[in-house]
């Protein structure tokens, strides 16, 4: 048979692989002009300081969608908003079943509801070790341990070969509020032969050493912490993390204080966790406007904002601005988490307002308040020994990640580690192989309510006018070459000084240039406009010591 001809298992990532976050990828099966594709996952990633005005990036579909009549379904892992949080925006337009467990499927629901989406998608609920088919694709979700409820491995079964997806996990023997890591499962998949085995697998602690600690260490500590308070105790965590949330309520209950949470995603999420039965003998969580009512040393408060969200709870009581709950000299304030890349200076600053305050700030410097969701080393190896790949590509994480965790795989003895990036295409059997930049990917912005490609954003044009401000000029002039309208001046964002009003400056340049032109000259508006543009932009230039926009609107009458 010839090569394009026969049954070949492909896996191509559009996101995630290259960078933290943005996790989306497709695995397609069968000859090579005619495979069918199921996607796993489709998350975003957050916009930075040098995306001025963009909240959300995800991965591009385009690849997809010139394959929409092949593509069977997108199954999810997970509901942390790197694996899920493009759904809504991207998947309706397939019209395509999304799997998923209950949890992720009510976040979804959540999320729908709370942004006013009112595109929707068709949810098929999946369950750990309940196998179901897609195409030729056989699909089992695993359970694993992470920082959310119901996170799942996928086992991907075809006539030719297996894959083990592993979304985000770690091996947690003791985690809070969830099952374990299913070892036992993973043990047979290694045991069966009858087919060969590839492991896409996180890549994000392959460079740390050793296994990662349990959610339970993390509990034990904050209970002492609580404990040992003397005043209000309050806690900052990822809204999405409910074993943390439970570790905390539990050990305010031992303390003898009450749990007051604040924050729209606290009470969205706990909300799903309580209708499907997550916090079964827990106290109750009281709103915030029970804070008050509480006795100082008898409160524990749950707050949104670790990642320094300027609007979240937390920053609002840094600020002073809270409408009900404010902390005071003497009271303990415990992040139970860590800063993204990108966001830590955000959460430094809301540390020293505290601070400022008299508040006792603990981090994790401090003791262990907050534990990973992914695996180190140790655990990595320990996977490769229980279900033996032939095949090994690391995914979830950037470049040092991938390349320390390709080494590991090859270190260990795995017969074939594919280094990939977004847009190559992996062929995993028969005959592994990796085809660099094969297919098309990008990403795409959420601006605003605006889905648009980077060149569309116009995130350029806000770069430019953030670094050089913006002077708009716009005056009339007649047939004569006479000015018989303004100029009239409009200065966004550039510096003034006691010395010399840049709006005077400017003035004076218009009446220079127009001076030195003869009316001939001045009455055409092109030579007009394009001598003010240079005349600004040099004065303001040589004034300032950079060049700012200029806009220049002759008007002819």
């Amino acid at each position: 048979m010839a090569k394009n001809q026969r049954d070949e298992l492909v896996f191509v990532p559009l996101g995630g692989v290259g960078e933290i976050g943005m996790n989306m990828g497709a695995y397609g099966f069968g000859p090579e002009r005619s495979r069918k594709w199921i996607v796993v996952d489709c998350g975003v990633t957050f916009g930075g300081p040098d995306l001025p005005g963009i909240e959300l990036i995800m991965a591009n579909p385009e690849f997809l969608e010139e394959r929409a009549d092949d593509i069977l379904g997108l199954i999810l892992t997970h509901s942390h908003e790197d694996h899920y949080g493009a759904v809504l925006d991207l998947w309706p337009g397939f019209e395509k079943p999304v799997f998923c467990t209950p949890f992720t499927a009510a976040m979804l629901a959540a999320k729908r509801a709370g942004d006013g989406i009112v595109e929707n998608v068709d949810v098929t609920i999946m369950r750990p070790g309940k196998p179901f088919s897609v195409g030729p694709f056989t699909i089992e979700a695993i359970n694993v341990a992470h920082s959310i409820p119901e996170s799942n491995a996928l086992l991907i079964t075809t006539p030719i070969g297996r894959v083990l997806h592993t979304g985000d996990w770690k091996l947690d023997p003791t985690p809070v509020s969830n099952a374990p890591t299913d070892v036992a499962r993973l043990q047979k998949i290694g045991e069966d032969t009858s087919t060969p085995l590839a492991l896409i697998c996180d890549s994000t602690n392959a460079l740390k050493d050793g296994e990662s600690p349990s959610e339970a260490d993390v509990a034990a500590n904050l209970a002492a912490m609580i404990a040992e308070a003397p005043n209000r105790v309050a806690v900052t965590t990822f809204a999405s993390n409910v074993g943390r949330v439970v570790s905390i309520v539990r050990a305010a209950e031992k303390a003898g204080r009450q749990v007051v949470m604040s924050g729209r995603s606290l009470h969205r999420i706990m909300g799903i966790a309580k209708e499907l039965g997550m916090l079964e003998g827990l106290p109750p969580l009281l709103d915030q406007d029970a804070y008050k009512t509480i006795a100082r040393n008898k409160i524990v408060l749950i707050c949104t904002g670790s990642q320094g969200e300027a609007r979240a709870a937390i920053a609002r009581i840094a600020r002073g601005d809270h409408p009900v709950i404010d902390l005071n000299a003497g009271d303990r304030m415990i992040f139970s988490s860590w800063a993204i890349p990108g966001n830590e200076r955000e959460v430094i600053d809301i540390q020293n307002r505290l601070i400022d305050k008299g508040v006792e700030v603990i981090t994790q410097n401090d003791g262990l308040v907050h534990v990973t969701g992914h695996p180190r080393r140790d655990e990595l190896r320990k996977l490769y020994s229980w279900v033996k790949p032939e095949v090994l590509v690391p995914v979830h994480g950037e470049a040092v990640h991938l390349e320390a965790h390709a080494k590991l795989g090859r270190d260990s003895g795995i017969p074939t580690v594919c280094e990939a990036r977004n847009g190559d295409l992996v062929r995993l059997f028969p005959e592994p192989m990796a085809f660099p930049s094969e297919v098309r990917t990008g990403e795409l912005y959420l601006d605003g309510l605006v889905l648009c490609t980077p060149e569309e954003s116009g995130v350029k044009g806000r770069r430019r006018l953030s670094f050089g401000g913006h002077v708009v000029v716009s005056l009339c002039v007649n047939g004569g070459g006479q000015v018989v309208s303004g100029p009239d001046l409009v200065i966004e964002g550039l510096p003034e000084t006691e010395d010399e009003s840049l709006g005077e400056l400017v003035e004076d340049t218009v009446a220079g240039v127009l001076k030195s032109m003869p009316p001939k000259r001045r009455s055409d508006t092109e030579v007009l406009n394009s001598a003010l543009f240079k005349a600004i932009r040099n004065e303001v230039n040589a004034y300032w010591g950079r060049k700012p926009n200029v806009s220049v609107f002759v008007h002819r009458v």
